[in-house]
C-alpha cells in the first residue's frame, strides 16, 4: 500500500517560517508529479506547489517568492519550506503523488499562522 505521510505542520507567527516533508512508502518507484494542497474549512482545495520528476516546479501566485518545493526522489520525499508566512496561509496542508496514473493523498498537516 502507498503511503504519504506529511509532517512539519504547527503554529508559528506572521513572518516566520515552516519547512514541511511528505515522505511516501509502499513503492520501489518515484512518483511523477508530488505537490502541496492546503484548504481552509468551507473553501475548495487549492494547489500551492508542485514539482515534476524531472524538478520542474510550478507555484500559486499568492506564494510565490516565499515558497520553495524540492524533492528528494532517492528518498521519496517532497518538501515544501515556507517562509514569510502570513495568516492567509494557514490551513490543513496536504501532500499529493502521482504514479502510474494513480492519484495519493496525505492524511494533511495543520500549518496556523497566528498575527
Amino acid at each position: 500500500q502507498v503511503q504519504l505521510v506529511e509532517s512539519g505542520g504547527g503554529l508559528v507567527q506572521a513572518g516566520g517560517s515552516l519547512r514541511l516533508s511528505c515522505a511516501a512508502s509502499g513503492t520501489v518507484f518515484s512518483f511523477n508529479t508530488m505537490a502541496w494542497y492546503r484548504q481552509v474549512p468551507g473553501k475548495q482545495r487549492e494547489l500551492v506547489a508542485g514539482i515534476s520528476r524531472g524538478g520542474s516546479t510550478n507555484y500559486a501566485d499568492s506564494v510565490k517568492g516565499r515558497f520553495t518545493i524540492s524533492r528528494d526522489n532517492a528518498k521519496n520525499t517532497v518538501y515544501l519550506q515556507m517562509n514569510s508566512l502570513k495568516p492567509e496561509d494557514t490551513g490543513v496542508y496536504y501532500c499529493a503523488a502521482e504514479l502510474f496514473g494513480l492519484h495519493y493523498w496525505g492524511q494533511g498537516t495543520q500549518v496556523t499562522v497566528s498575527s
